[in-house]
């Protein structure tokens, strides 16, 4: 596995971050950048420490791993909230999964989310900021999702399997 340089942009001042190449979106297998990149950052990284990074929510391994890892630490929920990590499902397509931060509720079926390394194409690694997300399950509950495609600007055809959103606040524990 390959190492390349990241260039992070903020306030003037410019970090060099070293990360693993990845080969998909989902794993965790390099270091949480030192900040969280903003808007017009030149950066590359996988879903995982970029969602860590954003969200506050420590959990480590591959994205379809966090929705088990954050009982009993985190507070699950099938509602997104500003800030809440999406947690899409391990499947055929998505061998690791996939982690988005929510940016912004726009309806009952519709949000907004910062994501890296989806669907970037030659440009593997990108980060991607306010993408449409709808919910298309038949119960509105987030567990059937269409995600959208910046190099197409369009949903595709794919529904994805979803867990639901994990919120960067602790779990209570019972008593």
């Amino acid at each position: 596995m390959g190492v390349f340089t990241v260039t992070i942009h903020r306030r003037g001042w410019l970090g060099l971050v070293a990360l693993s190449a990845l080969a998909g979106c989902g794993t965790s297998r390099v270091p949480a950048p030192s900040g969280v990149p903003g808007p017009g950052a030149d950066v590359q990284m996988s879903c995982v420490p970029y969602a860590r990074a954003r969200s506050g929510i420590e959990l480590r391994g591959d994205a379809w791993q966090w929705w088990d890892a954050a009982v009993g630490r985190y507070t699950r929920a099938r509602r997104p909230e500003p800030g809440s990590v999406l947690v899409m499902a391990r499947t055929s397509r998505l061998p690791t999964g996939h982690l988005a931060v929510v940016s912004r509720v726009v309806s009952a079926r519709e949000i907004r989310v910062d994501h890296a390394n989806w669907a970037s194409g030659t440009a593997r690694g990108r980060i991607a900021q306010d993408q449409p997300v709808l919910d298309v399950s038949p119960g509105n509950d987030w567990t059937r999702i269409r995600v959208w495609y910046p190099r197409i600007n369009d949903y595709g055809n794919t529904v994805f399997a979803a867990h639901g959103f994990i919120l960067p606040r602790m779990a209570f524990a019972a008593r």
